[in-house]
């Protein structure tokens, strides 16, 4: 008998416990909600019980019930930038969440580069951290983290977190990337910036998409089981289930993703996936025109890490051109160019500022519509062939080219046998006139299009111009 009555006030405990009003872990005190949108706030609560939400902008409120599986989801509507505000919450029990901020919202994804703190890597420094770190103090720029959890499982809710004020402390264990970028779009916009992270160090691209989106993959093995898995980060489906689908529909105004170290030797396969994953990422927002900005990986001496690859194949250029070529399929987007910061015995280019504010420059000329910014890097057109040279023109360059007086040394030419050799290379305005001795009948033309190299080639405006290559070989 004092068995059954133990077992029924657990139960008891339990479904009281479950009942309980709670919130997705993405809203706590001073989150910032994306401006002049509908955004949703989601949690639980006991089934069929009505939910209540009170904004302080307007004094409105809005109720719905939770399911029968006691979950629940309302859309407010949000003002113009400002506050702080209060937003409460009713369902038996009550939650009010305190200086709350109206502004712009943006969700920066990917890997180590991405995840680098401010305060750089053990033995990898970020630029003039130290600077930045002290001035960062601003009550307006809001971090919020979404904490590592690879899963099997689909996950309805990430693990517990908290929005930030940037302020040296903060800003010091945050990404170096989505800092400088929150703090320019600030500066320029005048409006308060949150930032949302969702990034693991050493993931591949097959971890942050759903098994859906992975079906027509070959020689792609999605576990069954999680015990004793290695490498969670590496592994198709995990960091979507874990981290991704828990904030799915969060008001966005866009994304920002540094990807593509760990996948350099799936060349081939790559601009599939990303495309394929910028596009469900859409679809899972419920924008097709929801701004997706990326960073082209840097320069590095990928032959220097296990397996040790030697062979053309696996030069990491491939994988800049993959990331170049998706330009063609993708609209709303636009790339960062990194080819002139990277660094040959460090994955992790110190120069996180020039990241940041490339992106700011993407986000402020295409998304913000600010005039007279011109913020993308020039972008390889078409070429021709007039005897034994090469003409190749650029786009995205409406003050054309220059190399800042130096010599271009980057561009290579080869005629049908395949074979490149180093090319003279000269700038007309906006083409590139290439030519060399060795090749009397030129058939292709690449310029930077190795593991390790230092653009050398940029547009008036400053941006460097990426690797690229004529060829399909």
């Amino acid at each position: 008998m004092v068995r059954i009555v133990f077992t029924f006030i657990f139960l008891l405990t339990t479904q009281m416990l479950f009942a309980k009003l709670s919130l997705s872990s993405l809203f706590t005190d001073n989150m910032v909600l994306q401006q002049q949108k509908q955004v949703p706030i989601w949690g639980w609560a006991n089934k069929g019980e009505k939910v209540t939400i009170k904004t302080s902008w307007d004094k409105k409120t809005y109720r719905t019930n939770a399911s029968t599986s006691g979950n629940w989801k309302i859309e407010l509507i949000t003002p113009k930038a400002g506050g702080p505000y209060a937003i409460e919450i009713l369902a038996g029990d009550k939650i009010v969440l305190q200086n709350v901020l109206i502004g712009e919202v943006w969700l920066c994804s990917g890997q180590s580069n991405m995840e680098m703190p401010l305060k750089g890597y053990p033995g990898q420094p970020i630029e003039e951290s130290t600077d930045a770190i002290i001035e960062s103090k601003n009550k307006n720029i809001r971090f919020y983290t979404v904490p590592r959890n690879p899963s099997l499982k689909l996950q309805e809710n990430s693990k517990p977190s908290d929005w930030k004020i940037s302020n040296p402390e903060n800003s010091a264990n945050f990404s170096a990337t989505a800092y400088f970028f929150a703090k320019r779009l600030h500066q320029i916009l005048e409006v308060p910036v949150g930032v949302i992270l969702c990034a693991y160090g050493g993931s591949n691209i097959e971890t942050w998409m759903h098994q859906e989106w992975l079906k027509e993959v070959s020689n792609l093995e999605i576990p069954s089981e999680e015990n004793g898995l290695k490498n969670k980060n590496r592994i198709p489906t995990m960091l979507f289930n874990g981290m991704v689908n828990p904030i799915v529909g969060f008001g966005l105004k866009g994304i920002l993703w540094y990807q593509g170290e760990s996948n350099y030797e799936i060349a081939e396969s790559y601009e599939r996936l990303f495309t394929g994953m910028v596009q469900s990422y859409r679809k899972l927002w419920n924008d097709d025109q929801l701004p997706f900005y990326y960073a082209q990986i840097a320069p590095f001496d990928y032959a220097s890490l296990p397996p040790y690859h030697k062979e053309d194949k696996f030069n990491s250029a491939f994988i800049r051109d993959a990331q170049r070529k998706s330009l063609d399929t993708l609209m709303h987007s636009g790339m960062v160019v990194t080819l002139d910061i990277g660094e040959e015995e460090c994955i992790h280019p110190s120069k996180k500022s020039e990241v940041g504010d490339r992106f700011a420059m993407l986000a402020l000329q295409n998304s913000y519509f600010l005039k007279g910014i011109n913020g993308q890097s020039p972008i390889y057109d078409k070429y021709e062939i007039h005897e034994a040279q090469a003409i190749v023109h650029f786009r995205e360059c409406p003050l054309g080219l220059t190399s800042h007086g130096k010599e271009l040394k980057n561009f290579e030419i080869a005629g049908e046998d395949k074979l490149f050799y180093p090319a003279n290379a000269i700038i007309k305005g906006k083409a590139i006139v290439v030519s060399s001795p060795k090749v009397s009948k030129p058939a292709a033309v690449r310029y930077g299009f190795k593991d390790f190299v230092i653009g050398d080639l940029f547009g008036v405006n400053g941006l460097p111009v990426s690797s690229f290559r004529t060829d399909d070989w």
